[in-house]
């Protein structure tokens, strides 16, 4: 029984390894699954526009000083 990661030995290390892999899988697939099964409808969508005339925009107002 080693009660330090210091002294333990290669397949504990190994051990540690492998459960620390197997739980971000296990996070990772429960991530992946929960955003692909609640589609709410609130997708994105891209619009195209088209370019219209030129306009000019100008302005005669000063600024005031007070």
């Amino acid at each position: 029984m080693n009660h330090s990661i210091y002294s333990a030995d290669r397949t504990t290390h190994l051990k540690i390894v492998v459960v620390a892999l197997v739980a971000g899988i296990a996070v990772a697939g429960l991530g992946i699954s929960a955003r692909l099964n609640a589609d709410t409808g609130y997708t994105q969508t891209a619009k195209v526009m088209k370019a219209g005339k030129p306009v000019v925009v100008t302005s005669s107002e000063t600024p005031l000083v007070r």
